[in-house]
């Protein structure tokens, strides 16, 4: 909880956004598939109960570059989290780069591979940006700033929307979201996300 805190409060700062809640209705209150659970978690499903597949390779490196470990998401079969909402065929359609169709299991899919490559700042606050409405300043406080300097265990990684939602302010949603086995990564170390992410063909 209080790592959560830290991320969230570090957002608040480094954005520097001052956002009020509207008297519109929230997400969350009305009937339907919903993108918000409540004021500030989505709702995430398990792909298996969805159209998509999302499948991640992580690729650690050290600071000269040496291969240190490569890992593979979707442990014990499962196949990843994702907003099961319009915004994450937004995000599938515009945002991820070139398609093809590839059959798997007599299955036709759009299949996807993204490759994204997180700064220190994202690592630290977990926040990894396919699109930022307002580009994020990272500005981190003392405490955020001395987890710069630790070894740190990842185990969950995400892709993130970040945008203005109506009730809710300024916020930044884990559209995709994958675990890997625990990887210890130090400061100086790069990691590498490679997505391949499916959606099933009607």
């Amino acid at each position: 909880m209080k790592v959560f805190v830290i991320q969230l409060l570090g957002i608040i700062f480094v954005t520097l956004i001052i956002s009020s809640i509207q008297s519109a209705t929230a997400d969350h209150l009305e009937p339907g598939n919903g993108l918000f659970k409540n004021m500030e978690t989505v709702e995430l499903t398990k792909t298996d109960d969805t159209n998509y597949r999302v499948y991640l390779q992580t690729v650690l490196r050290n600071g000269d570059g040496q291969l240190v470990g490569v890992m593979h998401g979707s442990p014990g079969g499962l196949q990843g989290w994702v907003v099961h909402h319009k915004i994450t065929d937004h995000v599938f359609d515009t945002l991820m780069g070139e398609k093809e169709i590839v059959t798997i299991d007599n299955i036709k899919y759009e299949k996807v591979q993204y490759v994204f490559t997180p700064t220190l700042e994202q690592r630290t606050i977990k926040y990894y940006p396919i699109f930022e409405e307002i580009p994020i300043k990272y500005e981190l406080d003392k405490n955020t700033l001395a987890l710069t300097k630790e070894l740190r265990e990842y185990y969950s990684w995400k892709i993130h929307y970040c945008g203005t939602f109506e009730g809710h302010g300024y916020v930044c949603i884990p559209i995709f979201q994958n675990f890997v086995a625990v990887e210890l990564v130090t400061p100086t170390d790069v990691i590498t996300h490679q997505w391949t992410i499916l959606r099933a063909l009607n």
